[in-house]
């Protein structure tokens, strides 16, 4: 019997697009969003992520990359060239597939999705959060500031890339 449920915990797969522009003293900049939500409500250092968002064995990385972007942002994906930046596995065991594109999007333009969660815990309420709370643009020594350490190997891949 096919159980979703089962599938997604078994492939705990994720995939992203950091967007970056060329810009500033830094030559470069990335676009990050601060993680919505009650539990990351007062962080800033450690709290801004890579638009990404799990995905099964009927998507492909890329596609899911792709559609996350716009479930998180509310805009389409940029076009352009797809640089891969590879994968990272986290200490839980998932993997986490990001590429970069450069791209300038202008973050008043997102609408970003939303997720609903029991709120506070054990009340028995659900409550209704943005995915993303704030968009921003970033030089790098900010983003490596402001990111989840996990998704700090990506910035410098895409820093190392462009530096080739």
């Amino acid at each position: 019997m096919h159980d979703p449920v089962t599938e997604a915990k078994r492939y705990r797969q994720s995939a992203g697009l950091l967007l970056f522009r060329r810009a500033g003293e830094h030559g470069v900049e990335v676009l990050l969003g601060h993680m919505g939500g009650p539990l990351w409500a007062g962080r800033d250092a450690g709290g801004w992520a890579i638009p990404k968002g799990e995905y099964g064995p009927d998507e492909t990385p890329r596609d899911a990359a792709r559609r996350e972007f716009t479930e998180e942002l509310g805009v389409p994906p940029p076009e352009g060239e797809y640089l891969p930046l590879g994968e990272v596995r986290l200490s839980s065991g998932k993997r986490v597939t990001i590429w970069a594109v450069e791209a300038d999007l202008d973050p008043a333009l997102t609408a970003p999705g939303t997720f609903t969660m029991e709120w506070p815990p054990h009340s028995g309420r659900e409550q209704e959060f943005p995915e993303l709370d704030r968009v921003a643009w970033f030089a790098p020594p900010t983003a490596r500031d402001k990111m989840i350490a996990s998704q700090i190997a990506f910035l410098d891949r895409l820093l190392a890339l462009l530096a080739d």
